[in-house]
């Protein structure tokens, strides 16, 4: 853990980065570009799986049992019967959903009447089921292994499961990812999730299937937040939020082949392998490391001065600039890191629990976890009407993708216009005015109007977790970059496993469920008014820089009115500057050091008379003047 001085010794490093270092290696050039390329694939990998849980645990359109014939009487014979009748008198028949799903009919051993007036016996089940086609798949986590009726707690049961990898691996690998780097951490969770992806494929029983999708989620979670990082630590502010939204199109990408790949690979296994498959690729990041080199952002956050040099080489170099070009009169860039360093400049690592020490960052972190909790818990809300309107898979599951692209159009063309918080405060205002509409005049409202307010909170609300996300990016300090932000993104996932949890107990909390996240939708339009506005600015690199970011004022305030702080506010920073005393140093430190110094320094010659008969010729002079 480090210490107070730590921090301050690698302040003037940090605290110059975006103005002075960045620009200076070929800013957002065409090296930073092609690496930004390269980690937009990862984000695609990952959202494949991620998505692919949807088919993996999708409800047949329908099922029943299938029938026994050691429930029927030796007298009963199948051939004498249509299939349709056949089913009538072996299974029971339930008003408004047809066949019974758990439920067959038991006869008496002896019995030879068939008709409904016979007595008979309902059972469970006994010899498995008969499902309907499956969206996509011909068979699924469900079908393998008939997680219905008794065993239908099993199905979110795994979502939970999958979920709670996510939020382990955004927890764990956030601050692995602080200490290891974003490549090392980047590398490691991409060859777990292979392995693991290619473990489910080989799953046999829904306990282990269980357990390898837990593990791979929190894999997939190290590469999605190392990727996500490593990525805006490259660019410039004016393309952040373009690099930002275009890695949202990629996901929507994959969430739109999705469909197209389940219907072509029928059985689970096969889909399992297709989505694993990207991730295999992306193996090859081992061998090449240009394609996604190591942040400089974060070596110069935590010292490593020697792998920061040669990363600034290796960028400027591919930038096509040249770094002894001399940034200021008598230094280079290269030796004014050393200066400012010193001499005794060890590498330093910090934690997500430096937020203990902070006001301002902590805050912010906490109200954009409620933000993307928000977000992304209430879309099941939206998506559930859908449901209700129609009742077939691809209507709702289109219409929530195609909303996601326009949720990340709808941030492109807007948020470097009116602001990140301002975009988040509409978003927030529009989701909960949506929900809460749903929620007190749904039984009221024609379907039309349903479905309309639906799409819309479905929208805003997709746009919200988007916003959150890229929000907490530009408020977070380098120094715990991805610890931070893995903890926003672990409330997001908690969102997400909300809804599992009312399908858990059947939606019997379902109306709750929507009371509490409409509140919450509410509550998040106060909370945004305290986050400071982030559009155009350097990304934070230390705890004061974090610190610093507070919020604008709500009104123009009065010229003639005088501003009092409310709380005591700090005692003002000393004068000194500590980049004038670096460039001093190091500049003195090239003249000493160089041969042919551009002057040549004068030597005083030593008098030829001694100080006595200098004083007497003095005196002599004197007097015959006066005489």
């Amino acid at each position: 853990m480090a210490t107070e001085p730590s921090v301050t010794a690698n302040a003037r490093l940090e605290m110059d980065y975006e103005t002075k270092i960045f620009p200076h290696t070929g800013g957002y050039g065409r090296y930073n570009r092609l690496v930004v390329l390269f980690s937009w694939f990862p984000n695609f990998a990952a959202m494949l799986n991620l998505f692919s849980d949807v088919f993996y645990t999708l409800m047949p359109d329908s099922y029943h049992c299938r029938a026994d014939p050691q429930l029927l009487p030796s007298a009963f014979l199948p051939s004498n019967f249509s299939r349709q009748r056949y089913l009538n008198l072996t299974i029971p028949w339930v008003n408004g959903t047809g066949l019974s799903h758990c439920e067959l009919f038991k006869y008496p051993p002896n019995s030879s009447d068939f008709s409904e007036k016979v007595s008979r016996e309902r059972v469970s089940c006994t010899v498995g089921w008969e499902y309907a086609h499956v969206a996509g798949l011909q068979s699924n986590f469900v079908t393998e292994w008939n997680l219905v009726c008794s065993d239908y707690w099993k199905i979110p049961l795994q979502h939970i499961c999958f979920m709670t990898g996510w939020i382990l691996g955004y927890i764990l690998l956030g601050t692995l990812c602080d200490w290891l780097g974003r490549r090392r951490c980047f590398l490691l969770s991409i060859s777990l999730s292979s392995l693991l992806g290619v473990a489910v494929c080989l799953s046999s029983s829904a306990a282990v299937f269980l357990l390898l999708r837990l593990s791979q989620g929190a894999m997939l979670a190290g590469v999605f937040v190392s990727s996500y990082i490593a990525r805006l630590e490259l660019c410039d502010p004016p393309h952040r939020l373009m690099v930002a939204m275009v890695g949202g199109f990629f996901a929507v990408f994959a969430e739109l082949l999705l469909p197209g790949i389940a219907v072509l690979c029928r059985n689970w296994p096969v889909l399992q392998a297709v989505a694993t498959l990207p991730l295999l690729l992306l193996l090859s990041y081992w061998c090449c490391v240009s394609v996604f080199p190591e942040s400089p952002r974060w070596l110069l956050a935590t010292a490593q001065i020697p792998q920061l040099k040669r990363s600034l080489q290796e960028f400027s170099t591919r930038n096509g600039v040249c770094l002894r070009d001399e940034i200021y009169p008598g230094e280079t860039l290269l030796s004014e890191i050393d200066s400012a360093c010193g001499e005794d400049c060890r590498p330093r690592y910090f934690s997500v629990l430096e937020l203990r020490r902070t006001r301002v960052i902590w805050k912010n972190c906490l109200i954009l976890s409620h933000t993307l909790f928000i977000g992304t818990g209430i879309q099941y809300c939206f998506t559930r009407n859908l449901h209700s309107y129609s009742s077939n898979f691809y209507f709702s599951y289109f219409l929530r993708v195609i909303t996601g692209a326009f949720a990340c159009i709808f941030i492109c063309l807007s948020v470097n216009h009116f602001g990140r918080r301002g975009m988040l405060l509409l978003s927030a205002i529009i989701t909960g005015l949506s929900s809460l509409l749903l929620l007190a005049l749904t039984q009221y409202l024609r379907g039309g109007l349903v479905l309309v307010l639906s799409v819309i909170g479905l929208l805003f609300s997709q746009a919200l977790a988007m916003l959150s996300v890229l929000f907490a990016c530009e408020v977070m300090p380098t120094f715990f970059f991805c610890g931070c932000l893995g903890l926003v993104l672990a409330a997001g996932c908690v969102g997400m496993a909300a809804s599992s949890l009312m399908e858990l107990q059947n939606n019997g909390g379902y109306f709750l469920h929507h009371v509490i996240f409409a509140s919450f939708a509410v509550l998040s339009v106060l909370c945004i008014m305290l986050l400071p506005e982030s559009k155009r600015k350097p990304l934070p690199d230390s705890l004061k820089d974090g610190e610093s970011q507070r919020r604008p004022a709500l009104f123009l305030s009065r010229p003639d009115r005088d501003n009092l702080p409310l709380l005591c506010a700090r005692p003002p920073l000393s004068e000194y500057n500590p980049d004038n005393y670096s460039r001093l140093v190091s500049a003195t430190r090239r003249m000493l050091t160089k041969d042919n110094l551009p002057y040549r320094i004068a030597v005083p010659t030593p008098p030829l008379l001694s100080d006595s008969e200098t004083q007497g010729q003095e005196n002599e002079t004197l007097r015959e003047v006066v005489s």
